[in-house]
């Protein structure tokens, strides 16, 4: 006997999806019975075989469904389907993040000084971080999470993006992939600023120089704890390697990482050590919640993965720079 991944039913004959390895009753065999996360990978570039599976193909009637389900996912309404400029990237947002975080890094330190923006000029935060001098910024609430406090911050953030994101990506699909990568990393940052404001509420307007009451904060930690609560939630007893070397369960790591993160939260403040400490947090809690609903929905995860931590900031907690880093 055997037990379904979609429903729970008690299979005497499973059927195996080869798109995603997942076991499933006969009601269930079918991708699109079971939300098969391998469809968002559907290999047919030039859309000769479009099964009109992939929930990212452009719905030019207005009359279809959307395996999605609306809500912030299919905000991200990118037509990425077979034969589109952007089919590429259909799998590999990660990678894509990835090297939008290195582009942005470049601009940030190369680029920016010589169009006169010097790093740590008020300027340069309010490009390149969200901040409790002007929150309003909305632009800032999304390159901020591209953005990095230095070399060690953004290394650090990239190795785990590295494995965890291809992961997470290959499970729930690109479309909600990249809704919780940016509804994660940027509410962090909103979480941080606003807890700021709310501690000392007269900050806002300030100029960010030298100012330690004031709060700047930059880097893509908090999507990546979204991404690490998911895969908490969807196999607590992943077996990772810390540093490549020591193997624990993954909800061994994430309550270490959260635990910390609180310990020094009420040791120092939510900016303690110069990271956002609260904005780690609130990604985790974001990815926890995702993960459990994703869990109801029947997605699965892998048996085992390999990653390298980001030090005692947990995930991508290097360097920060001025302003406080995730």
């Amino acid at each position: 006997m055997a037990t379904c991944d979609r429903c729970g039913t008690q299979e005497p004959m499973p059927y195996q999806c080869r798109l995603c390895g997942g076991t499933y009753c006969s009601d269930h065999r079918l991708p699109e019975n079971h939300e098969c996360p391998g469809l968002d990978n559907w290999g047919d570039p030039d859309g000769v075989f479009d099964s009109g599976f992939d929930d990212s193909v452009d719905d030019r009637g207005g009359g279809g469904r959307s395996r999605g389900g609306g809500g912030v996912a299919d905000a991200l309404s990118i037509d990425t389907g077979p034969g589109s400029t952007l089919a590429y990237f259909r799998g590999n947002l990660s990678f894509l993040f990835l090297a939008l975080m290195w582009t942005t890094f470049v601009v940030q330190y190369a680029v920016a000084p010589l169009l006169g923006v010097a790093q740590g000029s008020p300027a340069w935060y309010n490009i390149f971080t969200v901040n409790t001098a002007h929150p309003e910024y909305v632009w800032t609430w999304l390159v901020s999470v591209f953005s990095h406090g230095g070399f060690t911050h953004i290394v650090f953030n990239s190795i785990v993006l590295y494995f965890f994101g291809p992961v997470v990506e290959d499970r729930i699909g690109s479309r909600k992939f990249a809704a919780l990568f940016l509804a994660a990393g940027v509410l962090a940052g909103l979480a941080q600023v606003g807890a700021s404001i709310v501690v000392n509420p007269d900050v806002l307007g300030l100029p960010l120089i030298g100012l330690p009451s004031q709060s700047a904060v930059l880097g893509a930690s908090g999507a990546i704890s979204g991404l690490m609560g998911v895969l908490t939630v969807l196999n607590p007893n992943l077996r990772i390697y810390l540093y490549f070397i020591i193997p624990v369960p993954l909800w061994v790591a994430t309550a270490l990482f959260a635990g910390y993160a609180i310990l020094m939260s009420g040791a120092g403040g939510i900016g303690a050590g110069g990271v956002a400490q609260l904005a780690h947090l609130a990604g985790l809690g974001i990815g926890l919640a995702y993960g459990a609903k994703l869990k109801r929905d029947g997605a699965r995860a892998p048996k085992q993965i390999q990653f390298g931590g980001g030090g005692p900031g947990g995930p991508g907690g290097g360097m920060g720079g001025p302003g406080r880093r995730r």
